[in-house]
């Protein structure tokens, strides 16, 4: 599963990108990231990793008449600063289109596989 981390004012964010079988669609996450587990090396081969997530975007793949929809997973008031959540959000924007050209080729072409080769 690939992520995407970014700092912002000494805190670490994680962009966290999978596919979620149930709901038939690519899932963007939103969390802070934790401090990645001790390898055993001197140094890690990355500092931080994506913690439990607290926004959820959840991309449709195969209806494109299906709405991208954000979830809130937060038990406590949480601030998200909005260079974050603009961050969060373009994320979200990219993975749409990817999907949206994916199933566009698929549509035209009868081949099938994922929008996100990374």
């Amino acid at each position: 599963m690939p992520w995407e981390l970014r700092e912002h004012e000494g805190r670490h964010y994680a962009v966290l990108f999978h596919y979620a079988s149930p709901e038939d669609a690519w899932a963007v996450e939103l969390s802070e990231t934790v401090p990645a587990p001790a390898t055993g090396a001197e140094e890690p081969a990355v500092a931080h990793v994506p913690g439990p997530a607290f926004l959820v975007a959840l991309v449709a793949d195969e209806d494109p008449d299906l709405e991208p929809a954000v979830r809130v997973h937060s038990p406590a008031e949480r601030v998200v600063p909005y260079e974050i959540m603009r961050w969060f959000m373009e994320q979200v924007a990219d993975q749409v289109e990817r999907c949206r050209i994916a199933l566009e080729r698929e549509e035209g072409a009868g081949a099938a596989g994922g929008p996100r080769g990374d």
